[in-house]
C-alpha cells in the first residue's frame, strides 16, 4: 500500500500510528516533497469511487487563498486534475493507495473496515 502524508499534520500522524499500531505494510510518500501527478490522481478519483472535490484539501491555506471554493463548479475534471497536481498542499491527505481501493483524509472507522 501506498501512505500519502503531509508529516506535520496531525491527522496524518494519526492513520500512521492506525496503520502501524495494526502492523500494516506500507510505503510512505511526502505529499509536499512528492507531489502526485494528473495521471495518478485521476486513478485514485476513479478508484475511490468519490467526487473529485473530495480530493481537495478545503482547509488548506492555499485553497483558501486561491478562491477554489467559488471556482471549482465552473472548472472541468481534467482542469481540476491539473491543479491538484501542481502543489500537494491542494490535495486532501492522508491518502491510502492499495491494489483494490483509495482511502481519502483519515476516519478511523472507515480505514477500520477495509483493513
Amino acid at each position: 500500500m501506498l501512505f500519502v502524508c503531509y508529516p506535520k499534520c496531525t491527522t496524518c500522524q494519526r492513520a500512521k500510528k492506525f496503520l502501524d499500531d495494526r502492523g500494516v505494510s506500507y510505503t510512505e510518500r511526502h505529499i509536499k516533497e512528492n507531489n502526485p501527478t494528473a495521471e495518478e490522481l485521476r486513478g485514485w478519483w476513479q478508484a475511490s469511487g468519490l467526487p473529485l472535490k473530495k480530493f481537495f484539501n478545503t482547509s488548506g491555506l492555499l485553497y483558501k487563498s486561491l478562491e477554489l471554493k467559488d471556482k471549482l463548479p465552473t472548472m472541468t475534471e481534467e482542469d481540476q486534475l491539473a491543479l491538484l497536481a501542481t502543489d500537494g498542499m491542494l490535495v486532501k491527505r492522508p491518502i491510502l493507495v492499495a491494489d483494490d481501493f483509495v482511502l481519502v483524509g483519515f476516519r478511523e472507522a472507515e480505514w477500520s473496515a477495509r483493513l
